[in-house]
């Protein structure tokens, strides 16, 4: 008997080691993972973490595999946004509650503002993704989401409005400071711009407008976060309604296999570093069209790699490395980017301060008519629903924190050149009309 216990005991033992050592917090080990987050939690207890982009990595990258894992783990939150919620709403938390001290946050600022990460991540995928995408589903969808994302515009300002006034709320405060920063495009490109043109108007002081129009866009976002969870749940249940990550219908006459297939093509450190001058390339040639154009760049952005792409310029192997790099960065830094987000641009006690019922439905009501405008109008145009449900939630997103959430939340981080198109170009759109409007009606 003894004999017996002791091999059930050994057995038990070594099931356990077995599935600890198997398992992963984000790219490690468990045992690996504990042994580095241990010596940078206790580094930033002491408060002695570096200010630098390394003291950041360290910050985000164990709170976001964290994070991210935790939410992948549990049932049902998983399938609704459970990772990407939990990695930028914790971090947001845990900051309300002091519980982060500044050494931790100016590590974090360093890699986050200073450096502009978010930037660097959104060029290398949005690169990636154009220069990896065939390119008749490119240009296809890009010329196609123009018209669900006006449509969703003009729906969402209308019913938003005519729901606060319903609720007893006044009409131009509905629109113009919550409705409007819904579907501005984030914080810097939209929230921002839309506070100095709101101050120059009204003559309030732009710090006091941005606390008043950032609740919006962050609870629209997570609304929207929510709502792509459940329409990737409607794509796998009733499948004729998914492109599974594919925007366009495919016919059977389309020669479009090439956009469909894995990247197959060994991985080449060589090449991905060629990927990174691309991004950045890509990324600096829309700064310049900017100041040339007064255009937002990354849009301009966009633009020129779809015209590099449709043109067909790019080198191949170059074509590939931006691919590859697309796949390192979103597989190995969406999560962890989300928890710097969530420490640095997700001020929760804005949030708190303003938060009443009516304000609550009026943003759902915002969110949900854009999405099911894209959803709607989408069978009209070819494309599929699902997919095109998704993207238009990226119009009330929080800019490109909002993309990287509400696709990696679906599971459809390749549909993110559509998906910054819609928020960059509908959110520019939506601050110049709105702002002229408060500029006639003043």
């Amino acid at each position: 008997m003894d004999s017996k216990a002791e091999k059930s005991t050994s057995s038990l033992r070594n099931n356990f080691f077995g599935y600890v050592q198997r398992s992963k917090i984000g790219s490690v080990s468990l045992p690996v993972y504990c042994v580095m987050s241990a010596v940078i939690m206790i580094t930033a207890l002491l408060e002695q973490l570096p200010v630098n982009m390394l003291g950041g990595f360290a910050v985000i990258l164990s709170l976001g595999w964290l994070l991210g894992t935790i939410g992948a783990s549990i049932p049902i939150v998983k399938n609704f946004g459970g990772p990407a919620i939990f990695s930028l709403l914790v971090p947001s938390i845990l900051v309300f509650f002091n519980l982060i001290n500044q050494n931790v946050l100016k590590s974090a600022d360093i890699l986050m503002k200073q450096a502009n990460f978010l930037y660097f991540y959104i060029a290398c995928l949005v690169c990636g993704s154009i220069l990896g995408m065939n390119r008749r589903i490119l240009v296809q969808g890009l010329m196609r989401m123009i018209i669900p994302m006006m449509a969703g515009m003009i729906l969402a300002l209308g019913v938003g409005t005519l729901v606060g006034v319903l609720l007893g709320l006044k009409w131009d405060h509905t629109l113009f400071y919550i409705v409007t920063p819904i579907l501005a495009g984030g914080i810097g490109e939209g929230i921002l711009p839309l506070s100095l043109g709101y101050s120059a108007i009204t003559g309030v002081d732009s710090g006091q407008l941005v606390a008043q129009l950032i609740p919006a866009t962050i609870i629209g976002n997570f609304f929207a976060i929510m709502c792509s969870g459940v329409l990737n749940r409607l794509g796998e249940k009733k499948p004729h309604l998914s492109g599974q990550g594919q925007l366009i219908k495919l016919s059977k006459g389309d020669d479009l296999g090439d956009a469909l297939k894995e990247e197959t093509v060994p991985l080449d450190l060589k090449k991905m570093g060629a990927g990174v001058l691309t991004a950045c390339t890509l990324f600096i040639t829309g700064s310049l069209l900017q100041a040339l154009t007064g255009f937002p760049g990354p849009v301009l952005m966009i633009i020129a790699a779809a015209f590099l792409k449709y043109i067909n310029v790019v080198p191949v192997e170059i074509q590939t490395g931006a691919k590859q790099l697309y796949k390192f960065i979103s597989g190995n830094f969406t999560f962890p980017l989300m928890a710097g987000l969530g420490l640095l641009y997700i001020p929760l006690k804005d949030v708190v301060g303003i938060l009443n019922w009516q304000y609550f439905i009026v943003v759902i009501s915002v969110v949900f008519t854009v999405i099911s405008t894209g959803f709607f109008v989408a069978r009209f145009l070819n494309m599929n629903p699902v997919e095109a449900a998704i993207v238009s939630a990226c119009q009330s997103g929080m800019g490109g924190t909002g993309d990287v959430a509400i696709l990696s939340t679906a599971s459809r981080m390749n549909l993110m050149p559509f998906a910054q198109v819609a928020t960059r170009l509908g959110g520019a759109i939506t601050v110049i009309v709105m702002t002229a409007i408060l500029r006639m009606i003043f």
